[in-house]
């Protein structure tokens, strides 16, 4: 039987954030019980009845069109990703193609891996998509988890997951002076990749570990955010670099994997870039024996 909670709970909390005069509807005189619009509110937006999209946000349709789904987004004011998110979680079917099979433990691509590892200056690193760190190069280590062991991530049943450091290693939040930002878009992202692939055991294993352990993941997850991140800006305060602002892009590796490796880079002429290369030298400096 389909698990349709999921679209009732994101359908819920976009309509409880919307007002009727945001969608174009009169503001009645009458108080309120609850905040933002009603059911009705938003099947008269969309032109649907009431029973159809109270069917919907209840689970109690099979089929969706393409129409009706798409009149909802538009009344609740969805974003590009959340509109991709509301197809994926009304329409779970076609994730069967997406069902991760047992399979060995998941390695880096080798390609990917031999060119991480030519970028001598830039910290870079191979995840998978539920955010294990398949591999990184020894600027990547450097840059987010000196305390772990290099190695980490060639252990699969031990590697280290960016989502899960950030929320549950306290030296990883450290490096993050706007941690809350980031992890906003760390839900934000999982979300997306959560409703892509809703039959990914290790992913769901994931999510309930960190709704269990971290008070801040769970009330954030509760609010159901959806972003995809592929590049952007993040500003990292390392112990041995000291503060830093470092532009990011993720690429998409080739295949069904949903491999991507993630770069880290500084403007030229930037604090940042000469807080790189002090980072780069301490990989010079020979240890004591």
């Amino acid at each position: 039987m389909r698990d349709f909670s999921e679209l009732s709970d994101f359908l819920r909390s976009r309509r409880a954030a919307l007002t009727p005069e945001e969608i174009g509807l009169p503001q009645l005189a009458e108080r309120r019980r609850v905040p933002g619009l009603r059911r009705e509110e938003v099947a008269l937006a969309a032109g649907l009845s009431v029973t159809h999209y109270t069917r919907l946000e209840q689970g109690r349709t099979q089929q969706v069109s393409d129409s009706v789904l798409e009149a909802i987004a538009r009344t609740l004011r969805l974003t590009p990703d959340e509109h991709s998110h509301l197809m994926d979680l009304a329409r779970p079917e076609k994730s069967a193609s997406r069902r991760t099979p047992a399979a060995r433990p998941e390695c880096a691509d080798h390609g990917v891996r031999q060119l991480i590892d030519t970028f001598a200056d830039t910290p870079a690193l191979v995840l998978d998509r539920r955010n294990d760190v398949l591999a990184w190069n020894a600027m990547g280590h450097l840059l987010l988890a000196t305390h772990l062991d290099v190695d980490a991530p060639d252990h699969p049943a031990t590697r280290p997951n960016l989502t899960r450091m950030l929320f549950l290693d306290e030296r990883v939040r450290d490096l993050y002076p706007r941690w809350h930002d980031e992890a906003q878009l760390a839900v934000a992202s999982l979300r997306l990749v959560a409703g892509r692939h809703p039959h990914d055991k290790r992913l769901a294993e994931l999510v309930g570990e960190l709704i269990l352990n971290s008070e801040d993941f769970a009330a954030c997850w509760a609010r159901h955010p959806v972003q995809t991140c592929v590049a952007g800006v993040k500003e990292i305060d390392h112990p041995l670099a000291g503060p830093m602002e470092l532009s990011f892009q993720s690429l998409l590796v080739p295949g069904p994997s949903g491999q991507r490796m993630i770069a880290y880079t500084a403007r030229v002429g930037t604090d940042s870039e000469a807080a790189l290369r002090l980072l780069a030298a301490t990989l010079q400096v020979p240890r004591a024996t």
